[in-house]
């Protein structure tokens, strides 16, 4: 019988292969009396250069490509994932800059920039979808990364400044990033 166990970096990893002591623990009378018992302990030792804590102690950063309709998810300069998106259309365009995530709601409220009509979260028709992560605002008007009940409009030109994105992937955004986090916006 073989019994691996594996842990993170840092902690003991410890490969256990044991037959004829695991056999006689638990009455096996199959087992030979010529079968070995072995028992190892193996200690791993850390990176020379530690890139390994170095890469996981980088804060991330989200970069909004406009042009490519994209955004990437980075940990220092290394990309981890990038996501398609919509971006705002003509006359509402996405602003560019360096911001800041200032706000992260599930099942936002939508209030339409142009009627005031509202959409409370979780209704089927709320143009926000389920996530909410807002980065830019002007006081009365906000732009941020949300869901859509509109996936087709991913990777056009549709929104009234807003970065939509498929709603699983928002989903999968939101619980990476935080308050805080840079987002920048580039052409």
């Amino acid at each position: 019988m073989i019994k691996q166990l594996f842990a993170v970096a840092g902690v003991v990893v410890a490969i256990n292969v044991a037959t004829r002591m695991v056999a006689h623990q638990q009455n096996l009378s199959e087992l030979s009396e010529s079968q070995p018992a072995i028992t190892q302990s193996v200690t791993p030792q850390p990176p020379d250069d530690q890139s390994v804590e170095t890469v996981a102690a980088l804060p991330l950063r989200l970069e909004i490509q406009l042009s490519s309709r994209k955004v990437t998810l980075y940990r220092g300069e290394t990309p981890i994932k990038s996501y398609p998106v919509a971006v705002g259309r003509a006359g509402w365009e996405t602003p560019t800059g360096n911001f800041r995530v200032g706000q992260m709601l599930k099942n936002p409220t939508w209030i339409s920039p142009l009627t005031d009509e509202v959409i409370p979260g979780g209704h089927p028709d709320n143009p926000l979808g389920s996530y909410w992560i807002g980065f830019w605002s002007d006081g009365k008007n906000s732009i941020g990364f949300h869901g859509t009940p509109n996936p087709e409009s991913v990777g056009t030109a549709a929104s009234h400044g807003c970065i939509r994105m498929y709603n699983e992937d928002v989903e999968e955004l939101f619980n990476q990033v935080s308050l805080g986090t840079p987002v920048t916006v580039v052409e």
